[in-house]
C-alpha cells in the first residue's frame, strides 16, 4: 500500500496522535475541527431554516445540511492530507516538519481519551468527596439529559452509561475510520457526529430536520459500536481477571444489547453494564420530559462508586487494545 495515499495513515502517525490526545486532550486554546464543524452547523441551520415551512422541507433541508457540513469537511481534510503525504514516499525519508505536526494534531483531534476519561473523572471524584452539586454541574457538561434530580446512584449510572456510549463514538469510532478511509473519512465521521449531537434530536423542533443527521450517525455508528462491545468484553477479564465476568459481560451484550432506544448505544452499555454487575438505563428526563428507557444489566452490587472507577478502567484499557489493533492493520496495509 501506498503511503502516499490521502486515505492511509501511517501507523506511526496514528500512534503518535494518540499519544498527543492523551498528553493534552482538547485545549480551548488550539483551534479544534469540532468546534469549528460545529459553528459551521449552527450557522448553516439559521440559513436553511428561513425556508423551509413544511415538514417535508425540514425534511429537505436536513439532508441539504447534511451534505453542506459532510461534502466540505470530507474534501478539506483530503486535499490536507494529500498535500502533506503527497511528496513523502516513507517516513524514513522526507516529509515537510510543519505538514507531519498538523497531520499528528488533526489525526489527534479526532480521538478524545483524555477528555472522556477527565469528564468522567471529574464528576466521580466530586461524588467521592460527596459534593453532589458539583458532580450533578460536571455531569450536565457531558450528558444530554436533566442531572438537577439525579441522586449519587443515578450520576453514577449516567457516568457509567457515558462512558460506554462514548467509547464507541469517540475512540473507536474514528480509529475505525481512520484505519479504513484516513484522516478525510475519519473527519467525515466527526461531521456527521457533531450533527447528530446537535440536531439529531426526536423533539417537536428536529424530528424532521436532524432525521438526515441522526440516520446517517446510526449507520455511521454501527459496526464501531460492535467493535466496542466485543472489546468491552475482552477487558472485562483483565479488569476483574474472571471468566465469568467475560461470560456475564457477553450474555448481556447479546441479551440487552438491542433494548436501548439507539441501535447502537446499547452494545456498549450492555457489554459494561455485564461485566460490571450494575443495572442501567431506566427512566430519564430530558428538558423537563421524562423519557422511559428499558433497564439494561442486572444489578448484583450497590456500589456504584467501584462500578464507575472500573469503568473507567475498562474505558482505558479498551482504548489502548483498540489503538493497538488499529496500527498493527495500518502496518500490514503499508507493508503489505
Amino acid at each position: 500500500m501506498d503511503f502516499t495515499s490521502p486515505f492511509i495513515i501511517h501507523p506511526l502517525i496514528l500512534l503518535l496522535a494518540f499519544l498527543l490526545d492523551l498528553a493534552i486532550g482538547d485545549p480551548g486554546w488550539l483551534p479544534h475541527p469540532v468546534r469549528i464543524i460545529g459553528s459551521a452547523i449552527a450557522k448553516t441551520e439559521v440559513i436553511l431554516r428561513r425556508y423551509l415551512k413544511t415538514p417535508l422541507q425540514e425534511k429537505s433541508g436536513g439532508v441539504l445540511l447534511v451534505i453542506m457540513i459532510v461534502a466540505p469537511v470530507f474534501g478539506i481534510a483530503f486535499f490536507i492530507q494529500k498535500i502533506i503525504v503527497s511528496n513523502a514516499p516513507s517516513l524514513h525519508y522526507s516529509i515537510n516538519a510543519l505538514g507531519l505536526i498538523v497531520l499528528i494534531y488533526l489525526t489527534s483531534t479526532t480521538i478524545a481519551v483524555r477528555e472522556l476519561i477527565n469528564s468522567a473523572r471529574i464528576v466521580i471524584e466530586s461524588v467521592k468527596n460527596k459534593d453532589i452539586e458539583s458532580a450533578k454541574s460536571n455531569l450536565g457538561m457531558i450528558v444530554g439529559r436533566d442531572t438537577g434530580n439525579l441522586s449519587e446512584k443515578g450520576i453514577l449510572k449516567a457516568t457509567i452509561e457515558t462512558l460506554s456510549e462514548n467509547l464507541s463514538d469517540g475512540i473507536i469510532a474514528p480509529l475505525f475510520y481512520l484505519t479504513i478511509g484516513g484522516l478525510p473519512l475519519a473527519m467525515a465521521y466527526k461531521a456527521i457526529n457533531t450533527l447528530d449531537s446537535m440536531v439529531g434530536y426526536k423533539n417537536d423542533k428536529y424530528k424532521n430536520f436532524g432525521w438526515a443527521a441522526a440516520r446517517l450517525d446510526d449507520i455511521a455508528n454501527y459496526i464501531p459500536a460492535r467493535i466496542s462491545g466485543i472489546l468491552i468484553v475482552i477487558v472485562s477479564f483483565f479488569v476483574s481477571r474472571s471468566l465469568f465476568t467475560v461470560h456475564c459481560s457477553l450474555k448481556t451484550m447479546i441479551n440487552d444489547g438491542r433494548k436501548h432506544l439507539s441501535p447502537n448505544a446499547g452494545i456498549p452499555e450492555a457489554a459494561i453494564a455485564g461485566a460490571l454487575g450494575v443495572k442501567l438505563g431506566g427512566p430519564s428526563t430530558y428538558n423537563g420530559i421524562e423519557i422511559q428507557k428499558p433497564y439494561i444489566g442486572m444489578e448484583k452490587t450497590e456500589n456504584y462508586l467501584i462500578a464507575s472507577e472500573k469503568a473507567m478502567d475498562i474505558i482505558k484499557v479498551s482504548s489502548l487494545i483498540g489503538t493497538g489493533i488499529a496500527v498493527i492493520i495500518l502496518y500490514i496495509r503499508i507493508t503489505g
